[in-house]
């Protein structure tokens, strides 16, 4: 690490350059060596550290990551990893009720019925404690939420929350982000649901004051009760949840703010996103999020040198005799941010470069509820060493099956992509290496996404990625998006992640030729003829 514009990957490469923007200024030519993680410009120095000698090598070659983004250790204890949509939502009530300072809530909508209205009743209880306390709290919450979804039909997440809103005007927040692609005719002549396609606000984080929920999960009944998806709950880690607060707050800034009287007006001194210039608007974006981003990195960094590296070791004796010394990390988290409308790239290449250094042996698991991979993906998975199970759904759990008008074709459009994916990794004879399966469960639907790696000889995993990216075009280049890369030498949490993945892929069947000879995966000519055109919308 240092202040240079090279950067050295995970293999010792030096690859990738950045400008001073944020932006990362990517290789042309996409190779194993050229696609490791490049430095991003920092915004105050950097402090040079060595090799981290608390890590053993397995988790060690990760730490490349660091070069992007701000990395938290923390401890293993503080990580659970919950399996189902009822545990999220009890879990969700009972950390909104116990929230004394801030609860802060990213969503791309929240739904409208009776279990949506049981979050906004505990919002409100909690907020109304607040006020009538011995001693008043200064508890706020703020919402962020995508304006076009959000906005959908009479009924919708605005006029669920402005109640709150028009109840609690110095203590709440919401936000409503518009993508600043959907402008001028576009945004005139596009329908409603359909003007989604453009881009959206796909985060999902859920904090309640040093404590959060990182999951790929929306606020919606169907989430809380039987739409399969993944959540890990980061209790008391305050370095997380300040650097999720200051991120959200940062989208929040450059997005619409939702009035008690149901409009909307813009932060004062901002650009608007559909109305101002766009190159303007995105900039301001870009400069916004980075800062929270460098500014994270820039102070781990510091904390790191002081605590292993630097001369502190008088204090931490001093700090240990107090009883104030917390057990060294043994867990480390990495937030990945993809929003390439403000050419934000994050996320991408970490990605990219996990399925490219992947060695032969290792086992990478990749889930996604809607099978749309990018092809820059597609041929890294069909170029890698590792061996590669892919999860998704099977048509019957596609969320959009049974829908009404184009969207009901959706579901075949995605058989279609698998189909031709399955075909490729035929044609090359990788069908031992590359295996696709397809989740399938009665009355439920599948959402979870994300990707587990087994290094070769391993049989747990020690790193997950898990948050709001599907792999598509959409997540890559449409959507805002978050994930965190958690990397573990904890045996018990490696221990929840290997059952975590177990467990989705034990309700899952195989593909083989045969899979697409049944009567359900038969898809028609004109959904064939249309996917190439709008694959990059779904």
């Amino acid at each position: 690490m240092g202040s240079g514009k090279h950067s050295c990957g995970p293999s010792g490469a030096c690859v990738g350059t950045f400008s001073g923007s944020g932006k990362i200024l990517r290789p042309s030519m996409r190779s194993p060596w050229l696609l490791l993680a490049p430095v991003l410009s920092p915004a105050v120095p950097q402090v040079t550290s060595p090799p981290c000698c608390l890590c053993p090598e397995g988790v060690h070659r990760f730490q490349w990551i660091r070069n992007l983004v701000p990395e938290f250790g923390v401890c293993s204890s503080h990580v659970r990893v919950l399996s189902s949509p009822a545990e999220f939502f009890e879990l969700m009530k009972v950390q909104i009720k116990v929230a004394k300072r801030r609860v802060v809530m990213a969503s791309l909508y929240l739904g409208t019925g009776p279990l949506e209205q049981e979050l906004v009743d505990c919002l409100e209880s909690s907020l109304e404690q607040s006020l009538q306390a011995k001693f008043p709290s200064d508890l706020r919450v703020s919402i962020l939420l995508d304006f076009t979804r959000g906005s959908r039909g009479r009924k919708n997440s605005r006029t669920m929350l402005l109640p709150l809103l028009r109840r609690f005007p110095e203590q709440v927040r919401v936000s409503l982000f518009h993508t600043p692609n959907l402008r001028g005719l576009l945004r005139l002549l596009v329908p409603e649901r359909f003007n989604e396609t453009i881009g959206l606000q796909h985060i999902k984080v859920y904090l309640f004051d040093n404590s959060v929920i990182l999951s790929g999960a929306n606020l919606s009944d169907s989430y809380f009760t039987n739409r399969q998806d993944r959540y890990v709950f980061l209790r008391d880690c305050p370095e997380v949840a300040d650097f999720f607060t200051e991120l959200v707050d940062a989208v929040g800034d450059v997005s619409l703010q939702l009035r008690g009287d149901d409009t909307v007006q813009v932060v004062e001194g901002m650009v608007h996103p559909y109305k101002g210039d766009r190159a303007a608007y995105c900039r301001a974006a870009n400069k916004r999020v980075m800062d929270v981003v460098n500014s994270a990195r820039a102070r781990q960094q510091v904390l790191h040198a002081q605590t292993f590296h630097g001369d502190s070791l008088l204090a931490q004796e001093d700090a240990a005799a107090a009883g104030d010394r917390r057990p060294a990390p043994d867990t480390w988290i990495y937030p990945l941010i993809q929003m390439k409308p403000f050419e934000i790239q994050i996320d991408e290449i970490v990605t990219e470069t996990l399925l490219t250094e992947a060695e032969r042996g290792a086992k990478v698991y990749l889930t996604t509820g809607y099978f749309n991979l990018t092809q820059a993906y597609m041929d890294l998975v069909l170029g890698a060493r590792a061996e590669y199970q892919i999860l998704l759904a099977s048509p019957e759990v596609n969320g959009f099956f049974g829908a009404k008008g184009v969207a009901g074709a959706i579901p075949a459009a995605y058989v279609h992509i698998e189909r031709q994916f399955y075909g490729a990794v035929c044609s090359r004879g990788q069908q031992e290496r590359v295996r696709l399966q397809e989740y399938w469960r009665r009355g439920w639907t599948f959402h979870a996404k994300g990707l587990w790696l087994y290094l070769a000889g391993s049989a747990l995993p020690c790193l997950t990625l898990i948050g709001s990216p599907n792999f598509g075009y959409r997540s890559v280049h449409r959507d805002l998006e978050a994930q965190i890369a958690i990397v573990t030498e904890s045996r018990a949490l490696q221990q929840q992640l290997h059952q975590e993945q177990e467990q989705l892929y034990l309700r899952s069947g195989a593909v083989s030729s045969a899979t697409f000879e049944q009567p359900s995966r038969q898809v028609k000519l004109w959904v064939k003829m249309v996917t190439p055109l709008i694959k990059n919308f779904f």
